[in-house]
């Protein structure tokens, strides 16, 4: 099983200041539409809502296809369950502190379907993931602060 978590400062001297509010919003975006957020996904389509306000959603990154189910937990947390596709678990985005310290924090357990854990394929397959997860993350950053500085003009 791989497991990472990783935060960034959401609130840097130099950059746009966002308060939770943006934070969330760029997450409930991110979670409906993740290609402006995420650059090592191709393809985002949500295909299934359900009245508890949770959706299914179909991706690509790189060439693995993936289903998702999301879950708003408002104001705090986006959970993404992978329903279907080679790499199965669970994400999860969250919002931590408030102001000058709050942290946008992206955590995940998966487990690759068919390789054994601890193996040198997980292990290499973990590494190339983890890169992109923290690349993922200062990239919703950013776009969550583009999106603040432009719906403010």
């Amino acid at each position: 099983m791989i497991f990472v978590s990783h935060s960034v400062p959401v609130n840097e001297p130099g950059a746009p200041c966002l308060d939770r509010a943006a934070v969330w919003e760029g997450l409930v975006r991110k979670a409906n539409n993740a290609l402006p957020f995420v650059p090592a996904m191709s393809d985002c389509a949500v295909v299934a809502e359900y009245e508890d306000g949770s959706f299914d959603r179909d991706i690509r990154i790189r060439s693995d296809s993936f289903r998702e189910r999301i879950t708003l937990e408002e104001p705090h947390r986006v959970v993404f369950t992978r329903l279907s596709g080679p790499v199965l678990g669970t994400i999860a985005n969250e919002i931590d502190g408030d102001g000058d310290d709050m942290q946008l924090r992206f955590s995940f357990a998966l487990v690759l379907v068919g390789i054994p854990g601890s193996s040198e394929a997980e292990e290499t397959y973990a590494r190339t993931m983890t890169a992109d997860y923290l690349q993922a993350i200062t990239a919703t950053r950013d776009a969550m602060r583009r999106l603040a500085t432009a719906d403010a003009a």
